[in-house]
This record gives C-alpha cells, sequence and structure tokens, in this order.
C-alpha cells in the first residue's frame, strides 16, 4: 500500500519544525554565550583602560621625581 501524499507531507513538515526548533534553541543559546563574552571583552577594556591611566600617572610622579634630582634625561 502505498503512502498517501498529504500524510508524507505533514510527515516531512514535522520533521523539519522539529529540526527549526532545535536550531533556534541553538541560537538562542549561542546568543546567551555570545552576550556573555562580549560583557567579560568590555570588562578586559575597561581594565586596560584603567591600568593606562594608572602607567601615566606614574610617568608623570617619575619625572617630578627625576626633575628634583635634576637626573631628568636631556631630550
Amino acid at each position: 500500500m502505498a503512502i498517501e501524499p498529504d500524510s508524507l507531507a505533514l510527515e516531512h513538515l514535522r520533521h523539519i519544525r522539529g529540526s527549526v526548533d532545535a536550531l533556534r534553541d541553538d541560537v538562542r543559546e549561542i546568543k546567551r554565550r555570545m552576550t556573555a563574552v562580549e560583557v567579560q571583552l568590555a570588562n578586559v577594556h575597561s581594565d586596560f583602560a584603567g591600568q593606562s591611566g594608572r602607567i601615566d600617572r606614574i610617568e608623570d610622579r617619575l619625572e617630578r621625581i627625576e626633575r628634583r634630582l635634576d637626573i631628568a634625561p636631556v631630550a
């Protein structure tokens, strides 16, 4: 007995729907993980900016110390 065309099409559509649902779940998980990566990257950028500011302040202090001790490099 041959499979009816309608039931065959419905079977294929159910399979496609299941695949799409699985893909949707995968994409949601990827989006969650990508958001976490973006947050961590933003934190790293913030840390680098803070380090750069600290280094700038240390350089200023070192220059003042060198001037007071009269050991500033000749530029």
